[in-house]
């Protein structure tokens, strides 16, 4: 009889987990050492270090503590330029928060008036919301949306875009963001492409139903919204570099996005 055969299988489980999160807090540990520094500064953890990490896209582009990417530490920046944008959008307000990444899910939360969570098939949220058609969402029901590289997973993202306008109050504001080709582009989007080979060969990713270009403002003010778009463009080469607002270099690949665009969409 083996040694495993004697310990009981719950034990066996136990000690598995135990050593899968030892095992990965050890290389999490050894990472940060790796990264000690001041060079670079992720504004949604706090987290400071030589540089970020990267992905399959780009390297020097995610946090290593909190994992934020470019996105959200552009969203960040966006709302720590201008006083008093940051408190317009969140503080006391009624949000709505689609696929709440970990990462914004705390700060948003912790700030807003009534907050809630939605997706379309996520088990962790409090409403199950097709954004498409959101029969349950009465008009102007939200103060703030906000949706960071959802769009692209929506079939219709135009009647997306008006429920977004529908059940925002006057006033209102979306922050989205969505991938988008270097331009000049035009979004790319076939109904014909459903397997998810295809869509990750087509569209960057094997759940993503088109890959949006320059053109994605104007769906924005088809569907009535007034547009204000912030990029790395907005901010000092300083700031770009100590928050990582770009990659480091860009890629090639004609479906990567090399530079990012957050969106606030206020409802007129």
């Amino acid at each position: 009889m083996t040694l495993r055969a004697l310990i009981p299988l719950p034990i066996r489980k136990h000690l598995g987990t135990w050593w899968t999160r030892f095992s990965a807090e050890r290389k999490q540990r050894a990472l940060l050492r790796s990264l000690e520094g001041n060079e670079v500064e992720c504004p949604v953890c706090g987290w400071q270090g030589a540089r970020f990490t990267g992905d399959h896209w780009h390297e020097g582009t995610i946090c290593p503590v909190c994992r934020s990417d470019i996105r959200h530490r552009l969203l960040m920046a966006a709302w720590e330029s201008e006083p008093g944008l940051m408190e317009r959008n969140l503080d006391g307000k009624r949000i709505l928060h689609f696929a709440p990444e970990r990462q914004l899910r705390p700060l948003v939360a912790k700030r807003a008036g009534e907050y809630r969570s939605a997706d379309f098939d996520r088990g962790d949220v409090d409403l199950k919301l097709d954004m498409c058609r959101m029969t349950t969402v009465a008009d102007s029901s939200f103060d703030t949306i906000i949706a960071m590289d959802v769009l692209e997973h929506v079939p219709d993202d135009r009647a997306a875009m008006r429920e977004l306008h529908r059940i925002l109050q006057p006033g209102g504001t979306a922050l989205l963001s969505v991938p988008q080709k270097d331009p000049p582009a035009l979004t790319d989007e076939d109904s014909t492409v459903t397997t998810e080979a295809a869509r990750n060969e087509r569209f960057g990713q094997k759940d993503h139903v088109r890959m949006y270009g320059d053109d994605f403002v104007d769906r924005l003010t088809e569907a009535g919204f007034k547009v204000r778009i912030f990029s790395a463009a907005n901010f000092a080469e300083a700031q770009i570099k100590r928050y990582a607002l770009k990659p480091i270099r860009s890629n090639p690949h004609p479906l990567s996005t090399n530079v990012r665009r957050i969106y606030f969409c206020e409802r007129l």
